[in-house]
């Protein structure tokens, strides 16, 4: 199967990866500061006794860093402490970390050649940035030569259906939508009947996404499915979860509902630039191991970049500066 018109892929300049470390650095800032602000308070105040290692550990698990990453940073800080160990040094250890455990999860959202259109179902609680994610993704296949085709599948919200037609004007692809109240298999249904009829190389389709009424959420994504394999068995071919990392370890939660639910494939993290709280990227990445294809760092359609596993680690840890080699 041939791949290839990768979403989010690299090709950047140099100059446009400085500017895009920059933002993400700057996004990421509320979590970077307080993780260097209380590391610091912890390792200067005192030895590296049990006491402190445990309030390490409890640092580490405020940012959202998951048990399993507070528990090899102990560890580690713990083993190394001969050597005599500072706050800057268990950052360094914390970037290192953090890097090898998002290398194997952050890969480019791909695109199947043999598809037209290659079917990317987003879903994701209401609130997370699903519509707005999928205008940015428009954006970038756009700039990277594709034809988009966006449907309009929250239909319970007139809010969601407009702010689509605008991302479709904005980045100038075809919006299929219908009244609020309509039926959202039957808007995927003609979307992709449309896309087929018009080559069009990719279709993105919005969701509702009420988890307080798990039951129906799951039976009207089982149908949006059911409708789409009636034209094209294969799709969809991307289940895209997006995530709102704002919401910490609720956010855990709704990657393991979504895959129950839908059969999420990919992930995308949004709104870090709004939450002390981003490391709840890296516990994503140590539970579920899917990949990340994309983070979020503001509203601006640029603000939206390739996951870059050293950039991030050097950002969240506050250690050092751009990564050259992982460019």
């Amino acid at each position: 199967m041939a791949r290839g018109g990768a979403a989010v892929s690299g090709g950047e300049t140099p100059a446009e990866k400085k500017g895009w470390f920059a933002r993400l650095r700057a996004g990421v800032s509320r979590t970077s500061n307080a993780l260097s602000d209380n590391l610091t308070g912890v390792l200067t105040k005192r030895k590296l006794d049990e006491e402190t290692l445990d309030e390490l550990e409890e640092v580490l698990l405020k940012a959202d860093l998951g048990f399993a990453m507070a528990d090899r940073i102990r560890a580690l800080s713990k083993s190394r402490h001969d050597k005599g160990l500072g706050a800057d040094d268990v950052r360094a250890i914390l970037a290192e970390e953090v890097a090898r455990v998002l290398e194997p999860v952050a890969q480019p959202l791909e695109l199947d050649d043999a598809a037209k259109p290659h079917v990317i179902l987003v879903v994701g609680v209401n609130g997370t940035g699903k519509t707005t994610t999928i205008g940015k993704l428009a954006h970038l296949f756009a700039r990277n030569g594709k034809s988009v085709m966006l449907a309009a599948g929250d239909t319970f919200r007139a809010a969601a259906i407009d702010q689509l037609k605008i991302w479709g004007a904005r980045v100038g692809a075809e919006v299929i939508a219908k009244s609020v109240g309509a039926d959202p298999a039957g808007v995927a249904f003609e979307a992709l009947e449309r896309a087929q009829a018009s080559g069009t190389d990719v279709l993105l389709i919005d969701t509702a996404g009420r988890l307080h009424n798990k039951g129906d959420l799951m039976a009207e994504l089982a149908k949006i499915v059911r409708v789409l394999k009636k034209l094209d068995e294969t799709a969809p071919h991307t289940v895209l979860l997006v995530l709102d990392a704002t919401t910490g370890q609720n956010a855990l939660n709704q990657v393991q509902t979504f895959r129950e639910i839908a059969g999420v494939t990919n992930l995308v993290v949004t709104k870090l630039d709004g939450s002390a709280r981003g490391g709840i990227v890296v516990a994503i990445a140590e539970t579920f191991g899917l990949p990340i294809n994309a983070v979020g760092v503001g509203e601006g359609i640029e603000d939206f970049e390739p996951f870059d596993p050293h950039d991030f680690a050097a950002a969240i840890a506050g250690a050092g500066q751009e990564n050259d080699a992982a460019a």
